[in-house]
């Protein structure tokens, strides 16, 4: 598995995996799938201290380890990315967190290499902590930042609302 950051060219894949969580969970409490100009944008937004990284499914070098990425070869199956946690210049120490692993690939570690590589691009870019967001008891998402160090802070109640029910949002926390 390789991950590394993400270019514009994995555009459709993370916005295939995105779109299945928009109409298909609330891992995301975004109720409208996007089209392929707003995943664009979205991805010219995200560089620098926001970034965006994939886990391609690739090649295997003849020692076992990974090669090196090749553009050709292997498939996106899963992503992450950082965000500002709040607008307010107060937060600029702040970021939060973003992971979605495609389904077929769940439970295969996919999600703790994303993670665990933005929290070290969280850590060189100067952040001080890092925050996620979960809707939904997502509990396969809360064992997954908990086993990466996160801990739980709280629980924000019934602030969201999808699928024709309220969407609670447990929040975990890293210090770097």
């Amino acid at each position: 598995m390789i991950i590394r950051l993400a270019n514009l060219d994995d555009s459709e894949a993370i916005r295939t995996i995105y779109n299945k969580e928009v109409s298909n969970s609330t891992a995301t409490l975004d109720l409208v799938p996007r089209t392929t100009e707003a995943q664009r944008a979205w991805m010219i937004e995200r560089t620098g201290a926001y970034p965006v990284v994939v886990a391609i499914d690739g090649p295997v070098a003849t020692n076992g380890m990974s090669a090196e990425p090749d553009s050709d070869k292997g498939e996106v199956v899963g992503f992450g990315s950082l965000s500002p946690y709040r607008e307010r210049p107060g937060y600029s120490t702040s970021v939060e967190i973003s992971v979605y692993v495609r389904q077929d690939q769940r439970g295969k570690g996919v999600g703790k290499l994303i993670v665990n590589k933005l929290v070290d691009l969280a850590g060189a870019h100067g952040f001080h902590t890092v925050l996620a967001r979960i809707g939904g008891s997502n509990v396969a998402s809360i064992k997954l930042h908990t086993a990466c160090g996160f801990e739980n802070v709280g629980v924000e109640r019934e602030v969201g609302r999808k699928f024709g029910k309220w969407i609670d949002v447990t929040i975990l926390q890293r210090m770097i």
